[in-house]
């Protein structure tokens, strides 16, 4: 092969290797399901901050309900005043840890599926962890509410001291003391738990008692004076 062909082939592996970045670097296509949540006003996570990892739980059947509950949703939907406020956890978290990043099982969360989730778990002893859509539902069906963990920046998730979604006291974040002194949760369990809800409290989220990976943006009342529901 001539110098001339080898500088050709190069030049030609270069522009290749660009173009892939290029196409590996495109968000997602939107499926009809999240074009719809589009249309009503709410923000894809990925579209304000691509760094957040992204991995729907109800997207997949190892949740509580033991079965798949978003056919085609894929993408993480949050009203934008909260998906500004998730922004901005991962700003917090990245300047103090780099090597982190938050990773989103649920956000907005169609009042089709609350009615579902609500289903599963009615007249039990775990109905206290899902909102009656009769009632409202959550701030999940607002989009002001976020289930999240930590990851390594590769998307890794790191000891939390239980699966999200886990329905029992270990995840009650008042237990948590208690739930390390008796070595129910690690110590490193118990340390990412405080650095989750450090970011986030540090964002303006509030968390749930009962849940560690739950965080809401505003209250039921005002979710529903103020805000809109997905249907």
């Amino acid at each position: 092969m001539t110098a001339r062909a080898i500088i050709t082939a190069a030049i030609m592996a270069i522009a290749m290797t660009a173009a892939a970045q290029k196409k590996a670097a495109r968000p997602a296509k939107k499926t009809s399901t999240a074009q719809s949540i589009a249309r009503q006003g709410f923000t894809d996570i990925a579209d304000i901050d691509p760094t957040i990892h992204v991995s729907l739980m109800y997207a997949r059947a190892d949740n509580f309900t033991g079965r798949v509950l978003y056919g085609d949703l894929r993408q993480a939907f949050l009203h934008p005043m909260a998906a500004k406020a998730l922004k901005e956890a991962q700003r917090i978290l990245k300047k103090e840890r780099p090597d982190l990043s938050i990773k989103v099982y649920d956000a907005a969360r169609p009042m089709s599926i609350q009615q579902k989730m609500w289903d599963a778990v009615k007249n039990t002893g775990h109905s206290f962890y899902v909102s009656n859509p009769k009632n409202g539902g959550g701030l999940h069906n607002y989009g002001l509410a976020v289930d999240i963990t930590l990851c390594t920046a590769d998307g890794d998730t790191i000891p939390m001291g239980t699966k999200i979604d886990n329905m029992n006291s270990l995840s009650h974040i008042d237990k948590e003391s208690e739930l390390l002194k008796t070595g129910k949760i690690s110590r490193e369990a118990y340390a990412n738990r405080q650095l989750l809800r450090k970011v986030m409290r540090a964002a303006g989220w509030k968390p749930l008692r009962t849940e560690w990976w739950h965080f809401n943006l505003r209250t039921r009342a005002q979710a529903k004076k103020y805000f809109k529901p997905l249907p």
